[in-house]
């Protein structure tokens, strides 16, 4: 991908991020959401059509424009002279009245995007990041002929949905359809309010379906579109050709910031159980297992590690005090099925679990050194705290070390390292203190500042062994099990050859 090339997601500058908001299930003020959806795919039988007006007539009423505003409290720069330094000239500067201390000032920050109407009874469906940190959230019906204070009934960063209501019945409803049946080629149309032009419709096809793996959200099942969609377009729907929601348009693939052929909704079907969650408890109570998927399995990989192929999802470590742990599960288990269901990726996997209720018995297939086992566990309730991702300084530590693969220098890791990288207890190897911009390592992946936790499958303690494994290492690559704080355990596959 070129380096100029940037996601674009719409976000607010200075916005906070925004916890769940509370809600007491269904009550007076919060009612349940009346939801009109048909289950049935659409016809695929290449008639073609001279008019889409009918059908965005029918979906036009219960797409909304957002408009979110809050007040950013703003420090003003310090007036130089009242510094302490310079406190005795004041009074020459500015005679015997000195200035006044500067006082904090505001200013109001306001967002743009779209919305959906549900239910008529009030609910709306946006993202997430239309309304973050918001004081005050307006919704505006039809062409502006009528506006509502919205409340946000509760918001999940990790899917970028959130749930508005307002105070108005026998609303507008868009039917639902059952996004898992949208097939790739499939017509859609995105509906919004593009940099606040107006209530704007855009035709395209589905690209593709199961995108993910781009960081914009926790939790990535994208419907990619070569539908139009630009900013205030966030949080507006795409319809099928029968006019039934099947995603919350979420983000673009832009250099410009503006449409490009690349945007991602996310499905209906995952909008709609967070809706169902938020509504009914205040906030998405999700499945725990505890085991690390940081992996992208690739052929060569598999291969590496004797799978027989790439679809599943690897478990690149196993948490402390887990369900997994107390479930049996290890470090290169390779999870094959889900209460009956084939994994065919780590996002499928973490996507799967995270909508099944703590407390849940799950049953998995996995691959334990060739040989096919199944695993009980009993699910825990997912810590909201790991959502939180923060950065780790790097260490400056340059002692000496010694060659532990071509071009890549190690040393032994030391506590203040330790402390400095925040890296588990249980994450022992060495630590990568520098590596050539050009050598193998780092053009698979390897950064400084990594932890090599195992050079093909064995165990490193120290930086002396991990020369003596990777000399006697003969294969054409070398699988390196690796620890970063940004990414946490995961796999490099190196050539093991003289420098490119």
């Amino acid at each position: 991908m070129q380096s100029n090339i940037a996601f674009k997601v719409f976000r607010r500058a200075l916005l906070p991020f925004i916890v769940f908001l509370a809600a007491s299930g269904w009550s007076a003020t919060n009612p349940p959401p009346v939801l009109k959806v048909q289950e049935e795919g659409i016809a695929r039988d290449l008639r073609s059509k001279t008019s889409l007006a009918p059908i965005i007539k029918k979906v036009s009423p219960s797409v909304v424009n957002i408009y979110s505003t809050m007040i950013v409290r703003e420090r003003p720069m310090r007036n130089p002279f009242l510094d302490d330094s310079l406190a005795p000239l004041v009074p020459h500067l500015f005679g015997d009245e000195q200035p006044d201390q500067p006082r904090r000032q505001t200013r109001k920050a306001q967002g743009l995007g779209s919305g959906v109407i549900v239910s008529p009874n009030g609910y709306i469906l946006t993202a997430n990041h239309v309304v973050e940190g918001a004081d005050k959230v307006k919704v505006s019906l039809g062409a502006g002929e009528s506006e509502y204070d919205a409340r946000v009934i509760g918001s999940d960063p990790p899917t970028d949905i959130a749930v508005l209501r307002i105070d108005a019945q026998d609303l507008p409803a868009i039917t639902l359809n059952d996004s898992d049946k949208l097939e790739v080629g499939d017509m859609v149309l995105a509906v919004g309010n593009p940099f606040d032009v107006g209530r704007t419709v855009t035709m395209g096809i589905v690209s593709a379906i199961s995108r993910g793996g781009f960081g914009i959200n926790a939790y990535e099942d994208f419907i990619q579109t070569d539908a139009a969609i630009n900013p205030g377009n966030s949080g507006g729907a795409l319809v099928d050709a029968e006019g039934r929601l099947v995603g919350i348009n979420t983000a673009i693939l832009s250099g410009s910031g503006g449409f490009q052929g690349v945007g991602f909704a996310v499905p209906i079907n995952l909008a709609r159980y967070v809706m169902d969650q938020i509504t009914r408890g205040g906030k998405v109570a999700r499945g725990y297992l505890g085991v690390g998927l940081e992996q992208e399995l690739t052929p060569s990989l598999a291969r590496a590690l004797g799978l027989p192929n790439a679809s599943g999802a690897l478990v690149t470590d196993v948490e402390t005090d887990s369900p997994a742990v107390k479930a049996g599960f290890k470090y290169e288990d390779f999870v094959i099925e889900l209460n009956g269901r084939k994994v065919t990726d780590m996002r499928q996997l973490r996507l799967t679990v995270s909508q099944l209720a703590p407390g849940t018995k799950v049953t998995t297939k996995i691959l334990r050194d060739g040989k096919e086992r199944t695993v009980n566990a009993v699910l825990g309730a997912f810590p909201e705290e790991k959502f939180s991702h923060r950065e780790s300084p790097r260490p400056r530590e340059t002692s000496s070390g010694v060659d532990a693969l071509d071009g890549v220098e190690v040393v032994d890791i030391g506590p203040r390292v330790r402390r400095q990288l925040d890296a588990p207890n249980h994450v022992q190897g060495v630590l990568v203190s520098s590596l050539e911009p050009e050598c193998n390592a780092a053009e698979a992946g390897l950064r400084q500042g990594d932890i090599i936790v195992q050079i093909d499958r064995q165990p490193v303690t120290s930086a002396e062994q991990a020369v003596q494994i990777s000399d006697r290492s003969k294969g054409e690559q070398i699988v390196l099990r690796v620890w970063s704080p940004r990414r946490g355990i995961h796999y490099l596959l190196v050539d093991n050859a003289k420098r490119k």
